[in-house]
């Protein structure tokens, strides 16, 4: 395969998390990893600099693979916040010391190689459209994570409109996250019947707002969505995401390979 056909096809995307951060080397015209991916925990605490030398151990590891790409190429990062040219505009539920601090400046100097930081929620909602459960769905397609907090990605005709943090919309009076996410029930003590009352209350009012043709749902409690999702009523199809804990590294190297040119 010649050189810069491997380079276009093969990139890394590394996702942090709030207690592990992964990476691996993406096939992007199968949306698949190559090989295992790695994991290290998340170093607590978990300060900018701390975690770039996470992400930078996962990147070299990755890097001393047979096939990996070349080594000046560009890195895709995932992020838990508002991610603004560069910078990190929040820090909900990460350390303080993240919030309008320059992630990429960080991560490019102590990589040696350019890096792109995106939103964790606007990562898994391009994997999904691009190879998943969004695969040819035209208009727009809304991707909600159910984690820790509630992340959300809107794309439209396959375009990402960054940093929609749709998990803050009030409803019944409440930050949504702080009663439908998956924590939230966690925390609760709530069975699915329950829960799903509580989704629905959410998805009828984003639903209300933007008249999607698709609700995707992510994040870990995607695996038991046969629990809630038939318990719920909307206009909307929904359905359970397909790329499950790939999705971030998968959309990290799918956006910095848009970015620069290496996919469409």
């Amino acid at each position: 395969m010649p050189k810069s056909e491997k380079k276009a096809r093969y990139v890394i995307g590394v996702d942090i998390g709030g207690t592990g951060i992964k990476g691996g080397i993406v096939d992007l015209k199968k949306g698949q990893l190559v090989g295992d991916r790695v994991r290290i925990d998340t170093p607590q605490p978990a300060t900018p600099h701390a975690v770039a030398e996470v992400v930078a151990q996962i990147v070299d590891e990755l890097g001393r693979r047979d096939g990996a790409p070349a080594g000046d190429s560009p890195v895709g990062v995932t992020f838990p916040g508002i991610i603004q040219h560069g910078v990190s505009r929040s820090a909900a539920n990460v350390d303080k010391s993240w919030l309008d601090f320059g992630i990429d400046a960080l991560f490019t100097d102590r990589l040696g190689r350019p890096v792109e930081v995106i939103n964790d929620a606007d990562a898994a909602g391009l994997a999904e459209v691009r190879y998943g459960a969004g695969k040819g769905v035209d208009g727009t397609v809304l991707v909600i994570t159910l984690g820790t907090g509630i992340g959300s990605a809107f794309v439209f005709n396959g375009q990402l409109v960054p940093n929609a943090e749709l998990g803050h919309l009030e409803v019944d009076g409440h930050d949504a996250e702080t009663k439908a996410s998956a924590v939230a029930r966690e925390r609760a003590g709530l069975g699915w019947s329950e829960y799903a009352v509580l989704l629905q209350r959410y998805f009828s009012h984003v639903e209300f707002l933007f008249s999607p043709e698709l609700f995707i749902v992510g994040g870990g409690i995607s695996k038991r969505s046969d629990e809630y999702l038939p318990l719920m009523e909307l206009r909307t199809p929904i359905v359970p995401a397909m790329l499950k804990n790939e999705a971030g590294i998968v959309g990290a190297a799918l956006q910095v390979a848009i970015h620069h040119k290496l996919a469409k």
